[in-house]
C-alpha cells in the first residue's frame, strides 16, 4: 500500500504544533496504519542540528542564500532518513512544514525569489510532494501577538523576531502557492478557536485517509 504525506503549513503563530498533536491522536484511532509524526526544520538527528543553527536568535548575520541552502539541506536528510522509508512501508507521515515553508519565508519573504528556492529544493527532495497539505491561515498581527503571548512561556527563535512586514510577505508567499496549486492545498481560518480549527481539519484529512485505504 502506498504511503499517505500529509504537511501542516502556516505563518508563525498559526497554531500548527498543537494542531499536529491533536491530529496524531485522532489519526491513530481512525486507522490501524502506522503513523509518523515530524516536523521542519529538523525531523531527523542531523536536521535538528541544522534546526538549531536556522533558528538561533544570536545568528543575525546570516544570509538569506545560506538560510535558504541550510534549510533545503536538513531537509534532504531528513526525507532521506524519514519520510521517505515511512512512506515506502505505506505508512502516513504527518509533517509539520516542509517545501511550501521554504518557498513562503526564503523565497517571498526574503526576496530570493520562488523559483530559485524550489530549484535547491528539487535537488533535495528528488521529486517528493505532498498529498494533501492543510494551509492554517491567519494574519500576521494575530500570530504575532499569539506568540508573544506570556502564557506560550518559550523564546521566539530567530524567524519569529522578524517584523510584521516578513511575516506579511511570507502569508502572501503560501497565497501564492495555492495558486499555482489548488488541487493539493485546503485552507483552514486558523483565526478561529483550536477546536473549531481541529474539527476542519479532520474532517479533510479522514476524508483523505478514507480515499487512499
Amino acid at each position: 500500500m502506498k504511503g499517505l504525506f500529509i504537511t501542516i503549513e502556516g505563518p508563525d503563530g498559526a497554531g500548527k504544533s498543537s494542531l499536529v498533536k491533536r491530529l496524531n491522536e485522532a489519526i491513530q484511532n481512525e486507522t490501524d496504519r502506522p503513523l509518523v509524526m515530524t516536523r521542519e526544520p529538523g525531523g531527523s538527528e542531523i536536521a535538528e542540528e541544522i534546526r538549531e543553527i536556522i533558528l538561533n536568535p544570536l545568528h543575525t548575520k546570516m544570509d538569506a542564500r545560506t538560510e535558504a541552502l541550510l534549510l533545503a539541506a536538513g531537509r534532504r536528510q531528513h526525507v532521506v532518513e524519514k519520510i521517505r522509508p515511512a512512506l515506502d512501508r505505506g505508512d502516513i507521515v504527518l509533517c509539520d512544514r516542509f517545501v511550501d515553508s521554504s518557498i513562503a519565508y526564503q523565497g517571498q519573504a526574503r526576496g530570493i525569489g520562488i523559483e530559485e528556492v524550489k530549484a535547491i529544493n528539487e535537488f533535495a527532495i528528488e521529486g517528493l510532494r505532498p498529498d494533501l497539505t492543510i494551509y492554517l491561515d491567519v494574519e500576521a498581527h494575530v500570530g504575532l501577538e499569539r506568540i508573544k503571548d506570556k502564557k506560550l512561556n518559550r523564546k521566539q527563535d530567530r524567524l519569529e523576531l522578524e517584523a510584521i512586514t516578513f511575516h506579511e510577505d511570507v502569508r502572501k508567499g503560501y497565497f501564492k502557492l495555492i495558486d499555482l496549486e489548488p488541487d493539493r492545498f485546503t485552507i483552514i481560518d486558523a483565526s478561529k478557536d483550536e477546536d473549531h480549527v481541529f474539527q476542519e481539519t479532520w474532517a479533510v484529512i479522514k476524508a483523505k485517509i478514507s480515499d487512499k485505504n
